[in-house]
């Protein structure tokens, strides 16, 4: 493997990326192109290495566009992006050998499966490569953060009083350049990736939905923090409207870091004095919660498979796939429920406040287990996260860590009455009940005959009844969740 190239310290390097798709605040990257040394950035598709999980269908389409915009932003600052098809361990020692690189640099990953894959390539270069680890994705290294006890939280508030009492590191601007290596490896075609959908193409209404890029995700944060910041306590609690941050893909695929988001929210905050404390402070309680996902995630492991709370591998979860076809294709006779799941499948994202509505109707109201959600998810979410989409799903199931599950099991009605009062997010996304007045559109199957033959509403034809009267599965719920407690 070329050893005389590797005694010599102006060697290539090659920046393996992979959940970080920018140039700014961008670690491996910046580093890498700080030492004047050659630079090679790669990415590799990982479909086979052993534990790693595959993308989802939302995943795919995502990556492609956000590997296109990417592409064209290094051939701007004079480089080329480098693309493999693989076993990470095969590819990337492939192309550390066809350049010669005498180091390797990337951002950390934390589930497990991934980090057996670096450490291994790691051991596999020894000391003829330089391997440089840098935390580039979340804003504190799990390492580093302890109980006082020498453990890691299980609790949010406590993980957030403590990472709180310090300030991240500043946010690294992109690099102005790269030197480039005497030639680059032999690269795959993006498009021969197959990453698009094709027969039928269902993703009209996610690219309708969202802009992909680096160059997207600042010029959306821009927008949020102009138009949106000063109400995001009050705001995000809103589904009917566009008042979150939308940053969710954008960080998932690493087109922005949590560092400038952290940093650039609070520097606007100081220069606009219209912007409350509150604001901020939930904006960036919200990057803390991405934290505490990433930590579960790196001190327990197996997330998306194993309950956290052990008590639940007995749990009496219900098996009705045609209660969960239903949920899946927003049919359940509950309008906030269905539109939620409808939102999901024509925009690959769905607002916070309904992602939790829809979860505890999954796994309270029908008594499905928690996996089942957490799967589909991550096959229909541009932002389906290998930390907060696993956390998240035990969150509400009951499962996972810091959980209240005797007091979470939400009412679908009162839920929707309380955030869409007017109805204005049903009827987005459940257009056969978009002429029913409000009083009416959260539970028409209470409406009078003749409210829904005006608005041309016929129960159990054009919308479907309730598949589970909620006051009942409640109670079925609370003494399946008794039986834990016992």
């Amino acid at each position: 493997m070329a050893k005389d190239m590797r005694a010599q310290k102006d060697g290539p390097i090659v920046v393996w990326l992979r959940d970080d798709m920018r140039l700014d605040d961008n670690p491996a990257l910046a580093h890498a192109a700080e030492a004047g040394r050659p630079v090679v950035p790669l990415v590799v598709l990982d479909e086979e290495s052993d534990g790693v999980r595959a993308l989802g269908g939302a995943h795919k389409w995502w990556l492609h566009h956000s590997l296109d915009s990417f592409a064209r932003s290094l051939r701007g600052k004079g480089s080329q992006l480098t693309l493999r098809r693989g076993p990470a361990e095969q590819e990337v020692l492939d192309v550390i050998d066809a350049v010669g690189a005498t180091a390797l640099f990337f951002n950390r990953r934390y589930d497990t499966a991934s980090r057996t894959v670096d450490d291994t390539i790691a051991d596999r270069l020894g000391d003829d490569v330089q391997v440089e680890r840098f935390t580039g994705n979340i804003l504190h290294d799990p390492d580093l953060v302890e109980t006082k006890t020498g453990g890691y939280y299980k609790v949010y508030t406590p993980f957030w009083k403590n990472v709180s009492s310090e300030e991240p590191r500043d946010p690294i601007d992109a690099p102005s350049s790269f030197k480039q290596p005497a030639e680059f490896p032999k690269s795959d075609d993006l498009k021969d990736w197959g990453l698009l959908p094709t027969r039928p193409d269902w993703s009209g209404g996610i690219a309708d939905f969202w802009e992909v890029g680096e160059t997207a995700a600042h010029d959306r944060f821009e927008t949020f923090c102009d138009d949106l910041l000063a109400d995001y306590h009050n705001g995000r609690e809103r589904p009917f409207d566009d008042a979150t941050s939308r940053m969710s893909p954008h960080l998932r695929w690493g087109e922005i870091s949590p560092y400038r988001l952290w940093h650039s929210a609070k520097a606007y905050a100081s220069r606009r004095k219209r912007i409350p404390d509150e604001a901020i402070r939930t904006f960036c309680q919200e990057l803390v919660w991405r934290d505490f996902n990433y930590h579960l995630l790196y001190h327990f492991g197996p997330l998306a498979t194993a309950n956290f709370n052990g008590r639940f591998d007995g749990f009496a979860w219900q098996g009705s796939k045609s209660d969960l076809k239903a949920w899946q294709k927003g049919l359940t006779g509950y309008p906030i429920v269905d539109a939620g799941m409808r939102q999901l499948w024509e925009c690959g994202w769905m607002h916070n406040r309904v992602r939790m509505i829809v979860g505890s109707f999954l796994t309270k109201d029908l008594l499905i287990d928690w996996r089942e959600g957490e799967r589909w998810f991550w096959d229909t979410l541009v932002d389906g996260d290998i930390a907060s989409n696993t956390s998240q799903w035990q969150w509400i199931g009951g499962s996972g860590a810091d959980a209240q599950p005797f007091f979470r099991i939400f009412n679908p009605i009162t839920q929707s009455e309380k955030f869409d009062r007017d109805g204005a997010y049903i009827r987005r996304f459940v257009p056969e009940l978009k002429d029913l007045p409000a009083k009416a559109i959260h539970a028409p199957w209470e409406a009078e005959a003749d409210v829904l033959n005006r608005a041309g509403v016929t129960l159990g034809k054009t919308y479907p009844k309730p598949i589970v009267d909620h006051g009942k599965a409640r109670k079925r719920a609370l003494a399946a969740y008794d039986d834990v407690k016992g």
